[in-house]
C-alpha cells in the first residue's frame, strides 16, 4: 500500500512517489521481481463535503496510470468499497459509484480490486441522471457534484432489488429471455425458450448468430471486466451448449439452403504427452468458447506430432499447451522446437499449474521465432487471444513484441540472478548435512509392518476431509475456506459453487459413480552412502526390497543452516539402528472418466469439471487421512494426536509425506520405485504415464517419514557433480538424468 514515514499517500503526487521509491527499493536493492509487485495507491472515500477529498478518485485512477507507464510488469490493485463509504445505507449509489469507477480505472491499468461482486451495476444499465451525478463525483467535474449526488441519493434510497419480481424476466421477449438464461446460467427453460424462439426466426444459425451469440458476448464482456466470475461463465457456456444441442437436427436438415457463416477464429487447446491433468485446460476451453471462439480440444497426453498436425489440418489460428506436472515442462520446449522445425509460425499459449513467464522466457521462447505467451489463467485467455488475432496489423504487431521485450528482459534478469548465486560441492554439502544423535532419537517400531491395502474406501469419510481453499482457487475465486464466504468480492459466488460440490458430492456418494482405492507400506530402512536409502523386507535386514534416492540441496546456506536430503530423516545403516520408512498411493479417480463423459455428452461442462476438480481434492483428501491413520493406528507413533481438519491441513502433525516430483524430490522417477515396491497398478488401478504422470489424475503417491526433524524443503538447483553422482547411484545416464532434472539444474 501507498504509505511511507509521512503517512499514507493521498494526492497524485504522494501515490507515485512511495510507489516509485518502493518499485526502486524491491526491484535494485532486494532484486524482487517486479511482476511479483502488487500497488495499492489508497482508493479514498469521496463526496464528504471536505474540498481537500474530491479529487481522490481521480488521483487514483491517474495514479494507476502512471504506474502502469513507468513501473514495468507491476500491477495495481484497491479497495472499491472505501470509495463510496460517504453513501453506506444507500445500495443503489454505492453499485453505481464501484461499477462506475471499475469501468473508468480499469481502462487506466487496474488489475484487481476487493468489492462484492454480487452488488455491482452493469455500467451500460446504470439510469443515465444516477451515472453523470456519479462521474461527476469521481472526476470531480463541477464545484457542486456532492450537493447534487447528496440530493439525487435521496430519491433513490431503499428503491432494493424486489426479489419478488426475479421471475419477471419470463415475460420478456424471446430473444430477451434467451440472453438473461445465458447471463445467468439459468437451464430450465432453455429448450422452450429455443424452441420458441425457432418457430419465430427464419434459421436456426440466425438464432445461434442472433440472440445466442449476443448473450454470449455479454458474457464475455462481464467477465473479461471482472463483473463475472469463472463458475458463473461456465454455467453460461453449459446453457449455450444446450441451446446449440437443441438446434443440431435443424442445423443439419438446413445446412445446404442455409448461408455459411463467417469463419471462427480456432485454438487448438492441448495437455502435452505424458501428462494427464486438463481442469485448467477445459477451463480455458469453456471460456474461450463463450467468447465465440473455435475450440479444438485434443484432449490429454498428446504428442508433439499430433499437435502440429491437427493444427495444420484444421488450420489453427493459435495452439494452447498445458500441463501440471514438472516433465510437461520439457514436452513444451519439445513441441516448440517441432514448430519452429516445420515452420509452423502460429501464436502459442502456455498454461498450467508448473508453468511460469520465467520458465516460458528462459526455456521455451528462444526455441520458437513465433509470438509465444504465457497465459496465467483462464480470465487472461481472452483477451490475449483477442489481441493476437487483432485484425489491426500494427497493434497485433505491438502487443506481440511488448511480449518479446518483456521475456528478453526476463531471461537478462534470469541470468543475473542465477550467476549471483552461491553453491558448494556435493562433498560439502554433505558435510553440512542435518546432524542427528540417533542413540537419542526416539524411534517407535510400526504397529503394523508391510503392506496393506484399502479398496473402495468410503468417499462419505473421504469428504470430512476436504481442503477447500485450493478447490475455490482451482475455480479463480481467491481466499481461505471458510473465510472466504464472507469476501466482498468472491463471497456468493463462492458460497454457490460450494453448494454445488456438495449437492454433487451428494448424488455421487449416494450413486457410488466412481471410487477411491489406496494402497501403503510400512518397512524398515536404513540411509546408505549419505543420500540413499535402502528399504528391506524384514527387520533384520536381510534382503533389500528396492533403495530409494534422494537429492541435497547445494545452495550455500549462513552458519548453522543444514543442506537437506530426505536421506537425513532416516537412521545410518552405520549407526546399526533398525529405522522405518512408508510408501503409499491412494486415487479417487476409478470411474471419473466415464462420469465426466457423461457431463459433456450432455453438455454439461459445468458439472464435468466440477466433479474433476472434487476428484482432486478427494484424492488429497485421501492422503491426508490415510497419513493420519498412519500416524495414530498403522505406525502407531503419534497414538494420542487429536488434531482438528484445519490443524492437519496447516500440517502440525509430526511426519512428512514428500512425493516425488515435488520441491523435496523433485525426481519423478521415483514414482516407479514406489509403483514397484506397493505394486500399485494391481492394487489401485493407477497407472504411470510415459512422462510419470498418474492416472487418474486425481491420484497421489509418496513417502512417511516419522523423525520428530523430519520437514519440508526445497531442494532447488542443483550443480553438474551431483548429477554425475546421481546418474552412478540410479544407473541411468547422465542424459536421462539431465532431462528429468532439467528444472533444477544451474547449468
Amino acid at each position: 500500500m501507498a504509505f511511507d514515514e509521512k503517512g499514507q499517500a493521498d494526492t497524485f503526487e504522494r501515490k507515485i512517489e512511495v510507489c516509485e521509491r518502493a518499485y526502486k527499493i524491491l526491484t535494485e536493492k532486494v532484486s524482487f521481481p517486479p511482476q511479483d509487485i502488487i500497488f495499492d495507491p489508497n482508493i479514498l472515500t469521496v463526496a464528504t463535503g471536505m474540498d481537500e477529498h474530491n479529487n481522490y478518485a481521480v488521483n487514483f485512477i491517474e495514479a494507476a496510470r502512471w504506474i502502469k507507464q513507468n513501473l514495468p510488469y507491476t500491477h495495481v490493485s484497491g479497495g472499491i468499497s472505501n470509495l463510496s463509504f460517504s453513501f453506506r445505507g444507500n445500495n443503489p449509489v454505492r453499485e453505481a459509484m464501484h461499477s462506475a469507477f471499475l469501468y473508468h480505472a480499469i481502462k487506466a491499468g487496474l488489475d484487481m480490486g476487493i468489492v462484492n461482486a454480487g452488488q455491482l451495476e452493469v455500467y451500460e444499465e446504470i439510469p443515465k441522471n444516477l451515472l453523470e451525478r456519479v462521474e461527476d463525483v469521481i472526476f470531480n467535474r463541477r464545484p457542486d457534484a456532492t450537493e447534487r449526488m447528496i440530493e439525487f441519493a435521496e430519491t433513490v434510497k431503499g428503491k432494493e432489488k424486489d426479489e419478488t419480481k426475479k421471475d419477471e424476466w419470463r415475460n420478456a421477449p424471446v430473444e430477451e429471455r434467451l440472453k438473461h438464461a445465458l447471463v445467468k446460467g439459468i437451464v430450465e427453460y432453455i429448450d422452450d425458450d429455443v424452441e420458441e424462439a425457432r418457430q419465430k426466426l427464419n434459421s436456426p444459425l440466425e438464432i445461434i448468430e442472433g440472440p445466442l451469440m449476443d448473450g454470449m458476448n455479454h458474457v464475455g464482456d462481464l467477465f473479461g471486466s471482472g463483473k463475472m466470475f469463472l463458475p458463473q461463465v461456465v454455467k453460461s457456456a453449459r446453457v449455450m451448449k444446450k441451446a446449440v444441442a437443441h438446434l443440431i437436427p435443424f442445423l443439419e436438415a438446413e445446412k445446404e439452403k442455409s448461408s455459411v457463416a463467417r469463419e471462427q477464429d480456432k485454438v487448438l487447446l492441448a495437455t502435452v504427452k505424458g501428462d494427464v491433468h486438463d481442469i485448467g485446460k477445459n477451463i480455458v476451453g469453456v471460456v474461450l468458447g463463450c467468447n465465440n471462439y473455435k475450440v479444438i480440444d485434443l484432449g490429454v497426453m498428446v504428442s508433439a506430432d499430433k499437435i502440429i498436425e491437427k493444427a495444420i489440418e484444421q488450420d489453427a489460428d493459435i495452439i494452447g499447451l498445458s500441463g501440471l506436472i514438472t516433465p510437461s515442462l520439457d514436452e513444451m520446449v519439445h513441441v516448440a522446437k517441432e514448430m519452429e522445425r516445420r515452420g509452423i509460425n502460429k501464436p502459442l499459449l502456455i498454461g498450467g499449474a508448473t508453468t511460469s513467464r520465467v520458465h516460458t522466457a528462459v526455456k521455451i521462447a528462444p526455441n520458437y521465432n513465433g509470438p509465444i505467451i504465457h497465459v496465467l489463467d483462464a480470465s487472461r485467455s481472452v483477451p490475449v487471444v483477442s489481441k493476437l488475432l487483432n485484425e489491426n496489423v500494427e497493434e497485433k504487431n505491438k502487443f506481440i513484441n511488448s511480449f518479446k521485450d518483456e521475456y528478453d528482459n526476463l531471461r537478462e534478469s534470469y541470468l543475473k540472478r542465477k550467476s549471483g548465486k552461491n553453491f558448494i560441492t556435493l562433498n560439502e554439502a554433505r558435510a553440512n548435512s542435518l546432524k542427528t544423535d540417533w542413540e537419542n532419537v526416539k524411534i517407535t517400531k510400526p504397529t503394523k509392518e508391510g503392506i496393506t491395502f484399502l479398496k473402495d474406501f468410503p468417499l462419505e469419510e473421504l469428504r470430512k476431509h476436504i481442503d477447500w481453499t485450493p478447490f475455490f482457487t482451482t475455480w479463480e475465486l481467491k481466499g481461505r475456506y471458510p473465510a472466504i464466504f464472507k469476501d466482498d468480492k468472491f463471497g456468493s459466488e463462492a458460497k454457490k459453487l460450494f453448494d454445488d460440490a456438495n449437492k454433487l458430492l451428494d448424488e455421487v456418494t449416494r450413486s457410488n459413480s466412481f471410487t477411491a482405492s489406496g494402497v501403503f507400506g510400512i518397512f524398515a530402512a536404513n540411509t546408505v552412502g549419505y543420500d540413499d536409502i535402502e528399504i528391506y523386507s524384514d527387520e533384520k535386514r536381510g534382503g533389500v526390497l528396492t533403495i530409494l534416492h534422494t537429492l541435497r540441496q547445494q545452495i550455500k546456506k549462513t552458519d548453522g543452516q543444514p543442506n537437506f536430503a530426505l536421506a537425513d530423516f532416516i537412521a545410518p545403516k552405520q549407526a546399526n539402528i533398525t529405522d522405518y520408512i512408508g510408501a503409499f498411493a491412494v486415487t479417487a479417480g476409478i470411474g471419473l472418466k466415464e462420469l465426466a463423459h457423461k457431463y459433456e455428452k450432455d453438455n454439461d461442462d459445468y458439472n464435468a469439471i466440477l466433479i474433476k476438480s472434487l476428484a482432486d481434492r478427494l484424492a488429497e483428501a485421501f492422503a491426508e487421512l490415510l497419513h493420519k491413520k498412519v500416524r495414530k493406528d498403522y505406525w502407531g507413533y503419534a497414538e494420542v494426536e487429536d488434531f482438528s481438519n484445519e490443524d492437519l491441513v496447516k500440517e502440525q502433525y509430526i511426519g512428512i509425506r514428500p512425493a516425488p516430483g515435488y520441491p523435496s524430490q523433485p525426481d519423478h522417477t521415483e514414482k516407479q520405485l514406489i509403483f514397484n515396491l506397493l505394486n500399485v497398478e494391481k492394487n489401485t488401478g493407477i497407472n504411470l504415464t510415459e512422462n510419470l504422470a498418474m492416472y487418474p489424475a486425481a491420484s497421489v503417491c509418496g513417502l512417511y517419514f516419522a523423525n520428530l526433524a523430519a520437514k519440508y524443503f526445497n531442494v532447488g538447483k542443483i550443480t553438474k557433480d551431483q548429477v554425475l553422482d546421481y546418474h552412478r547411484r540410479k544407473g541411468m545416464s547422465v542424459d536421462e538424468i539431465e532431462k528429468w532434472l532439467s528444472p533444477i539444474l544451474n547449468y
